[in-house]
């Protein structure tokens, strides 16, 4: 396959949740709260990201009900602003984010979440400088570099995406969602293959979620291999739901004219 436009891919890596579950942006985590309350969150984000539309939904719905209740409370925000995220609600998540950015302005975790939410929304330069914040150059968190690598991949500065991605994997050896992200930041640049490596070797890793297992379905579609593809994803998502998924990645393909090119090369081979 020779090329597919980095407009394309970006286009079709912001559908909703249910469509190609895109992992771009790995959670933050704290140094500076109690335990309990970083454990809830972890255990919210883990439980999320193995649920299908419909729990997802019931999920909205009860954090919603809890952030009513106490729109102050830490692990409520964040883990609703997560869902909301999820669901495609990026505008929503931005707001709660920023009520609980304003009770807790210091907060690690709040930080990171509000650069996600940020970034979700579009506000990608305002994204980086919140992740920024939320590092501290003397402790690397290496979910906050993988986090800030993937806004700059976003905005297009690759190199430097890559070298942040590289030094959260120093920290963090073979951890599946920094591999998933640097697999993602090779499909931005039309790198399909070495794309495909990455992804192999996160969704290998112990530890690899859905998202991860989704990313690796939507590389090997772009490749034109759906039923592979297919195959990937029907391991997770209903049959209807991955079924979706591939007719939407031929219909990008189509309007790039990618597809054509993909033909004229397995012609070739």
């Amino acid at each position: 396959m020779k090329s597919i436009s980095r407009g394309a891919l970006s286009s079709g890596l912001r559908m909703s949740t249910g469509i190609l579950a895109i992992a771009l942006l790995a959670s933050g985590c704290a140094n500076n709260v109690s335990r309990q309350t970083t454990g809830s969150i972890a255990r919210s984000s883990e439980q999320l990201s193995t649920m299908n539309a419909t729990q997802l939904l019931k999920a909205e719905s009860k954090f919603a009900a809890a952030y009513k209740a106490n729109p102050k409370d830490k692990a409520t925000g964040i883990n609703y602003a997560t869902v909301l995220r999820m669901v495609g609600r990026d505008s929503q998540a931005l707001a709660v984010m920023q009520q609980v950015a304003i009770a807790h302005p210091s907060d690690r975790d709040v930080l990171a979440s509000y650069g996600k939410a940020q970034a979700a929304a579009g506000q990608l330069e305002a994204a980086l400088s919140t992740i920024k914040r939320a590092q501290t150059p003397d402790r690397p968190d290496w979910k906050l570099l993988s986090a800030e690598a993937a806004i700059l991949d976003q905005l297009g500065k690759t190199e430097q995406a890559r070298g942040l991605y590289r030094q959260a994997l120093d920290l963090a050896p073979d951890e599946p969602t920094i591999l998933s992200n640097l697999g993602m930041s090779y499909l931005l640049t039309g790198d399909l293959r070495t794309s495909e490596t990455y992804l192999k070797k996160a969704v290998a890793r112990p530890g690899a979620d859905s998202r991860v297992r989704q990313n690796l379905a939507l590389v090997v579609g772009l490749q034109g291999r759906f039923d592979e593809a297919q195959r990937i994803a029907q391991s997770e998502l209903s049959r209807e739901q991955a079924d979706a998924n591939m007719a939407y990645l031929r219909t990008m393909l189509a309007q790039q004219n990618a597809w054509a090119k993909l033909e004229d090369k397995k012609n070739t081979n």
